[in-house]
């Protein structure tokens, strides 16, 4: 009998309950569902490099965006990374100064050469000493009046991505270094570094759209 008293007094509860919440006793409010947000696919990736892509690596953003030619020959973004960048803002100026160099305009820098950096070490200076610190590729860079520039893994380092906190390099995640060098780099791509202030140019807005529709 006491369970079901209890049932009965619960049963009794629950419209005084919903009134008191719905505010008003004569409708019923809907309960609201959840709103799916639309996701758009990732683009597909290709199985090997196609020869036609270049980089744009924007230090405003942070981000290293891969461009290549879609079917019907229009540029579309492919890609995008998170990066880190020079400790120091500004154009590189000598070795030594933390600073990622900027390619000149029309004139972009290219890879040279796709290196095994698995077993690299760097001592930071920080304390930790001689450490693996490129993943697992470095894309060297020729980047005129300026060496030992080029793009690779953090490993250790994966906190400052993205972020401001190497010699000069461009850093990536270790998985995205990965993903740049099996299905997008290839010697002589070219890679244009953007200066500090510079936004995303029309170009770019409208390669990042193609890629939505």
């Amino acid at each position: 009998m006491h369970d079901r008293l209890k049932l009965i007094i619960t049963l009794l509860l629950v419209p005084i309950l919903g009134t008191a919440c719905s505010g008003n006793a004569s409708e019923t409010q809907p309960v609201p569902q959840p709103v799916k947000a639309e996701v758009t696919a990732p683009p597909t990736l290709p199985d090997s490099p196609t020869g036609t892509a270049f980089i744009v690596v924007s230090k405003r953003d942070q981000t290293l965006s891969v461009y290549d030619l879609n079917a019907s020959g229009d540029t579309v973004m492919v890609a995008q990374f998170p990066c880190c960048m020079g400790k120091n803002k500004g154009n590189k100026v000598k070795r030594g100064d933390m600073r990622t160099p900027e390619s000149p305009a029309g004139k972009p820098f290219k890879i040279t050469m796709i290196q095994d950096a698995s077993t690299w070490h760097h001592d930071f200076k920080d304390g930790r000493g001689n450490i693996k610190a490129y993943g697992n590729w470095f894309l060297r860079l020729e980047t005129p009046g300026h060496r030992g520039i080029g793009i690779h893994g953090s490993t250790n380092n994966e906190n400052t991505v993205p972020g401001r906190a190497s010699e000069g390099c461009i850093r990536l995640l270790d998985k995205d270094i990965i993903t740049l060098k099996e299905h997008f780099a290839y010697v002589g791509m070219p890679v244009i570094v953007q200066p500090e202030d510079q936004a995303p140019l029309p170009w770019e807005l409208r390669a990042r759209q193609r890629n939505t529709n």
